[in-house]
């Protein structure tokens, strides 16, 4: 049967994915500064990455049950890092989206578009972490 607390399950592996790979896509950005078609890559993914991240934000905000004891612990942990992925992620689109409308070429910004997708990407593979220790250790039936 189906109920509304699947759908964060559903929904997380969106974001791991795109964050994941666009995050690759600017890696190969610097390293291939003459293929544009890297950096276009890593911005398109970022903003797919951006909704994935806000879908998988608000089904886990809204349609998750309550634990208690040490899974709560381990859920407060996953919250924060979802949070920090979140609205670094969400930062991040927007930055980006002004700099491509602007035609903007600032050098320091462009890092700080690439420092912010390299904290999404931390941030997500720890937000990944702890839901599977929520996941395997604390709602799987052994």
């Amino acid at each position: 049967m189906f109920t509304t607390t699947h759908l964060h399950p559903m929904l997380v592996h969106f974001p791991i994915a795109l964050l994941m790979l666009g995050f690759l896509a600017a890696v190969l950005a610097l390293i291939y500064k003459k293929e544009t078609c890297f950096s276009v890559a890593a911005f398109y993914i970022l903003v797919m990455s951006a909704l994935a991240a806000l879908a998988a934000y608000l089904t886990g905000e809204f349609f998750t049950s309550d634990m208690s004891g040490a899974a709560d612990e381990v859920k407060e942990v996953h919250e924060l890092f979802a949070s920090i992925t979140f609205y670094s992620v969400l930062v991040n689109a927007a930055l980006s989206i002004y700099l491509k409308i602007r035609k903007n070429e600032n050098k320091t910004l462009q890092w700080i578009v690439f420092a912010l997708y390299c904290i999404s990407a931390i941030a997500v593979s720890i937000t990944g972490f702890y839901g599977g220790v929520l996941v395997y250790q604390y709602m799987m039936p052994l």
